[in-house]
């Protein structure tokens, strides 16, 4: 009997405490907004919607070793020393072309471990989440400015120059080695003849 009236008190006192919940919010202005019309504005440092300011990138790859589900995809090509790129706004020189700069956004998972390795701070998260899509395919977003083209010649002009380099390497290697084997036989005709 006892333990049936300790159980129907705390039973009783439960539903009071939640009815008194609802009635102090009951009496509060409600703050539902109507969306889409009103929009939630996010806190600062909220995680969203990656962006990269591509003049900004110098194809460091950090933010793509950092990233650990691999959602960013970079592929860069030494420019040659004919072309000056330029500098960042940071001032950083820019030393490759950015012919992909892929972000799945379909796969990240919004940890920001990408954001503080860049060094030229070029990308960030922006507080932008209505980007949903029906093809999973269009979440998969290129920041690459370059047309096919033009990758096309900035590849072949760089593994020309690669390959001049080369060249110049091996026929410096065949040069030395020829002057050591000259200073060689020079030192052996001065040891027979002495």
């Amino acid at each position: 009997m006892v333990q049936t009236l300790k159980k129907s008190w705390t039973t009783f006192k439960t539903i009071f405490t939640g009815m008194g919940v609802t009635m102090r919010h009951l009496l509060q202005p409600s703050v539902t907004l109507r969306y889409p019309e009103e929009r939630d504005e996010l806190p600062s440092g909220a995680r969203s919607k990656l962006f990269v300011h591509i003049d900004d990138c110098i194809g460091c790859k950090l933010c793509e070793r950092a990233c650990p589900v691999n959602c960013i995809a970079i592929e860069t090509v030494q420019a040659t020393k004919d072309v000056d790129l330029g500098k960042t706004s940071t001032g950083n020189p820019k030393r490759f072309w950015i012919t992909t700069f892929n972000i799945d956004m379909s796969k990240c998972m919004y940890c920001d471990m990408c954001v503080p390795p860049c060094p030229t701070e070029c990308i960030s998260m922006v507080p932008e989440y209505e980007y949903s899509e029906y093809d999973r395919n269009n979440l998969l977003f290129q920041f690459s400015e370059l047309s096919a083209d033009k990758v096309t010649e900035v590849k072949e002009k760089a593994e020309k120059e690669q390959e001049e380099k080369q060249r110049k390497k091996k026929e410096a290697a065949r040069k030395k080695k020829a002057q050591k084997a000259d200073q060689t036989s020079k030192a052996k005709q001065k040891n027979s003849e002495g």
